[in-house]
């Protein structure tokens, strides 16, 4: 390529700063921190809570006030974690802000993409994206604008054709104009489309708002009949009414749920950044858990991603032609491609330019060729060979490569050639170029542990499929041998229909990589998919979550879910599994939330149809969110736990916290109707009612650390012991008192009572769930 621009003069660079034609702008279509604050803490679920906690400010109840200390703490976690993820966004503009060349001065330099100014004129090869709209002033490229249009198509641009920021060139280089910045650019337009990340549907969080949603319907309803009845059937004073329907209502919102998902998910973006992973959506590690099939790229995933020439077999005895190393260094030094590939050539290869050069066509990832026009030679192809010649005329070399694993390309020739089209000529084999590429360390183990855990394997390449097959042979894949040519699929429903028949899918196109996506995840797949490349862009989009390596491009790594900074895909299972310890471990402790919802209701229900008043008030509840929800919960969130996930979280935490549920339903039924009996009224028989509503309580905690180990069983002690001995310490506070010689023995009944009934109901009820282990 002749170089006939010198670029802008350092005055004309300066000029033009101080007009303000600079690429510095900074879109920011994210919401402002002010907005995140707004939108946090004005809730519905707020709402209702700071409604209950006004009332009782105004009667005077300050002591039961205790639980707005949660919601706080939940606006808090929620506030923080939005506006690091924001912060973190807008660092992921569609533009990555890495050096770009240019020219200035008649002399190439490197300066930042924001540092750009108009008519400035920069320099652009294979794998970089476009910094700023510009028009073509030497070469010819392909480029990828499927960021911006979402189509996947490479599209040709010569002298004259515009490059608009924000796509990314596939292959060639070439030189251009700036003809846009800042606010201009055709990125900024869409700024807001590109910065967000595409939404990671979360299990945990919509269950926790399908239930806050249901009470939201029915708490304010029922909160003015309770409050009714009190005050004009009961004759109770204002304060006890009021006091007594908050109880009932702020039982059934899951206040601690909410901050146990912030937390356990915090856990895991840690503990994945001290394993070089980087979490971009944190609720992205949830979405791993549930991952059944992982659809990896070979190169640069199972292989090391560094190509050598390990072999070159010259088929000249064959086909009379020049010297191979002379043939292939004019070729490296007149084609501007520079993937892996020939990135090996040229390290192979001695660059010379003896020979004329009359036109150049760079390789394309979808044509799967390259060719130089030589004067007097004719045109030099470089690409697949069952591109390049018929099947029958494909060299045996070839096919022992490509059997052992190895990537192969033939340099073939057509003589009669004086120009260069789109579809190859009558080729002569020249020579065979073998290119191997290594396979990861622990790539063997990771594979087989990852299939072990149940997680399907499917390998996607542009690659030759004999050659990615015995890659995977290589690297110890299962079903290494049901490989397919995608090359041969045209349509999207073929592709859905052989979807599950093959483990390997070769000569894949960007398009047909995210059909194979698309119709794993509608066959009700959760679909995880890694890449380093461009062709895996619109795949890892489709994707349930798509993971990208740190030394992949620069798109690839801006939309990832997540980011392997080592590149090393053999961390993988920590990731998954990690993924899988927060959702076993939320889902396992869930159900201790979730009792005080149920009973919460059942109890409402009753009281309104029974006028009767809610036999627990605000801070007794309190005591146990903190006590028996909050302290074990925390720390038995932090527990590994690398089972598959095979139940959905909302039905199972509800079966597993009914039985407790109807068991504090029944106790309080039984002892509200032995009361009479026995002379149990006022103060006793609230007594009673709270220490049976400990009692159920802590059973679920103790069935939540079986099996026992040191932690669980010191967890299930102390949590126990503890709410008893705290409600005794703060009696005067929970308004309640000692159990006596009468209540005592109830109590004592009543709790073996509900031992056995609660071995029944778990059975009846859960079944098999009733069991976590």
């Amino acid at each position: 390529m002749k170089m006939n621009e010198t670029g802008l003069t350092k005055e004309e660079v300066n000029q033009r700063i101080a007009n303000g034609q600079v690429n510095d702008y900074v879109s920011d279509t994210s919401k402002s921190n002010k907005d995140i604050i707004f939108d946090n803490v004005f809730t519905l679920f707020n709402l209702l809570n700071v409604i209950i906690a006004i009332c009782l400010a105004l009667v005077g109840a300050y002591s039961n006030m205790f639980f707005m200390a949660i919601i706080i703490l939940n606006v808090v976690i929620g506030v923080s974690q939005e506006i690091r993820a924001k912060n973190l966004v807008a660092q992921l503009s569609i533009v990555n802000e890495e050096n770009v060349d240019v020219y200035r001065d008649n002399q190439k330099m490197g300066i930042p993409t924001t540092e750009l100014v108009m008519d400035d004129i920069v320099i652009l090869s294979a794998g970089q994206q476009v910094p700023s709209d510009t028009i073509i002033v030497s070469g010819n490229v392909e480029v990828n604008e499927s960021l911006l249009t979402g189509e996947a198509d490479l599209i040709k641009k010569g002298v004259d054709s515009q490059l608009m920021s924000g796509s990314y060139v596939t292959s060639g280089q070439c030189v251009a104009k700036v003809i846009h910045v800042g606010k201009d650019n055709y990125a900024i337009k869409i700024a807001e489309e590109a910065k967000i990340h595409k939404p990671v549907t979360s299990e945990l969080v919509q269950s926790i708002r399908k239930v806050a949603k249901f009470t939201s319907y029915i708490i304010i309803p029922l909160g003015v009949i309770l409050f009714l009845e009190a005050y004009f059937l009961r004759n109770s004073d204002i304060k006890l009414s009021v006091v007594s329907s908050a109880a009932a209502l702020l039982g059934m919102l899951p206040k601690g749920m909410v901050l146990l998902i912030s937390i356990a998910l915090a856990t895991g973006v840690v503990k994945l950044t001290k394993k070089k992973v980087l979490v971009q959506d944190m609720h992205s590690i949830e979405t791993l858990a549930h991952v059944d099939v992982l659809c990896l790229d070979k190169t640069g995933t199972i292989t090391q991603g560094n190509m050598i020439v390990s072999e070159v077999i010259d088929m000249a005895s064959k086909n009379s032609q020049i010297d191979t190393n002379k043939l292939m260094g004019n070729y490296i030094n007149a084609t501007d491609d520079n993937n892996l590939t020939m990135q090996a050539l040229r390290s192979y290869f001695k660059t010379s330019n003896d020979l004329n050069v009359l036109d150049v066509l760079p390789f394309s990832s979808d044509r799967k060729w390259g060719a130089v026009l030589f004067e007097g030679i004719g045109c030099v192809y470089l690409g697949a060979p069952e591109r390049l010649v018929s099947e029958s005329s494909i060299p045996t070399e070839v096919t022992q490569a490509q059997e052992q694993g190895s990537r192969v390309l033939l340099i073939g020739i057509d003589a009669q050639a004086t120009q260069i089209n789109d579809t190859v000529g009558s080729v002569d084999a020249q020579s065979v170029l073998v290119i191997e590429d290594a396979i990861r360390e622990n790539a063997e183990e990771t594979l087989a542990y990852l299939d072990s855990e149940g997680v399907a394997l499917k390998v996607i390449s542009g690659d030759n499929p004999i050659t990615v097959s015995n890659v995977a042979r290589r690297a110890g894949l299962k079903n290494y041998e049901q490989y397919i040519d995608l090359s041969t699929i045209e349509t999207e429903e073929e592709v859905k229909q052989i979807v599950d028949d093959y483990t390997v899918f070769g000569r894949v196109s960007p398009q047909q990589k995210k059909w194979l996506v698309e119709a794993l995840r509608q066959k009700d797949h959760i679909v995880a998919m890694t890449g380093d490349g461009v062709n895996d862009i619109l795949a890892m989009k489709e994707a349930d979550c798509s993971i990208a390596m740190a030394e992949g491009d620069n798109a690839t790594r801006q939309m990832a879910n997540l980011v392997l900074l080592n590149s090393d895909f053999t961390t993988l299972p920590d990731v998954l599994f990690e993924g899988r310890r927060v959702v076993n471990n939320v889902t396992k402790v869930a159900s201790i939330f979730f009792i005080k919802t149920i009973y919460s209701f059942i109890l409402s229900i009753i009281c309104m149809v029974a006028a009767i008043g809610f036999p627990f008030i605000p801070i007794q509840i309190t005591l146990l969110d903190l006590a028996i929800e909050g302290y074990p919960t925390f720390f038995l969130s932090f527990e590994s736990d690398k089972r598959k996930i095979t139940t959905k979280f909302l039905p199972t935490a509800l079966r597993r916290a009914l039985p407790n549920a109807l068991l504090v339903v029944i106790n309080i039924l039984v002892i509200y109707f032995i009361s009479p009996k026995f002379g149990i009224s006022g103060v006793d028989q609230t007594t009673l009612m709270y220490y049976m509503l400990i009692a159920v309580s802590s059973m679920a905690v103790i069935k939540a650390c079986l099996p026992f180990n040191p932690l669980r069983l010191f967890l299930a002690v102390t949590t126990t012991v503890g709410t008893f001995v705290a409600a005794m310490l703060f009696k005067s506070l929970l308004e309640i008192t000692w159990l006596n010689a009468t209540t005592l023995p109830i109590f004592i009944v009543l709790v073996i009572c509900s031992i056995l009934g609660k071995l029944i109901l778990d059975k009846l009820i859960t079944g098999k769930m009733g069991s976590f282990h």
